[in-house]
């Protein structure tokens, strides 16, 4: 009776590689991908647009990383820990997800170490004020085109009546401060009932 259970979580623990490459070519890859990602866009919105044209068709399918981004924002924690070890373990199992762990890991660390020790000393200046104020309608932009651009992939990308009846509903759950992880389980429970 062990070997069904064991077989089980072997499958649960096996990745759905798609593009067959050497195992430490992807590793790498992960890896390379993840620390420029994240060096480039700090952001945790902005880098899904950029880790969206790394990633589709070179390590993962398009599905997959509308199921990867998903996935990362209905669970609790880091929406960008939780995609690093997502898409890592879809492209290249454990050692995968460790490879763009680091990689999602180490820039942000040192970049907050740096940025510490700059702002300790700027942190009444006035001009840095503006800076923030400045940052905050381009970051809004760049949330928007992303988006756009996970709307329009996959099953999505014919609008009809039921998808924009979806999006309306998680707009107003959204808008009444509904927690979202709860929006989009109940955007999936809207989707079996209505793409049935």
């Amino acid at each position: 009776m062990n070997k069904p259970r064991n077989k089980s979580i072997r499958i649960l623990l096996t990745p759905r590689i798609v593009f067959r490459e050497p195992r430490l070519r992807v590793w790498f890859r992960l890896l390379w991908m993840f620390l420029k990602v994240n060096l480039l866009s700090p952001s945790g919105p902005a880098s899904i647009g950029l880790l969206y044209d790394e990633a589709v068709g070179k390590i993962m399918t398009e599905e997959q990383f509308v199921e990867a981004v998903g996935f990362s924002n209905f669970l609790p924690g880091s929406e960008a820990l939780k995609l690093a070890m997502f898409v890592g373990f879809t492209a290249g199992g454990i050692p995968g997800m460790l490879a763009a762990l680091l990689g999602s890991i180490l820039p942000p660390t040192v970049m907050m170490l740096i940025v510490a020790a700059i702002l300790e000393n700027f942190q009444q200046e006035t001009w840095l004020k503006d800076f923030v104020a400045g940052l905050s309608p381009a970051v809004a932009a760049l949330i928007l085109i992303v988006a756009w651009q996970i709307f329009s992939t996959g099953r999505t990308k014919h609008t009809g009546a039921r998808t924009l009846l979806i999006a309306v509903a998680s707009g107003v759950a959204l808008w009444f401060d509904i927690p979202s992880p709860f929006v989009l389980l109940g955007a999936g429970v809207l989707g079996l009932i209505l793409f049935r």
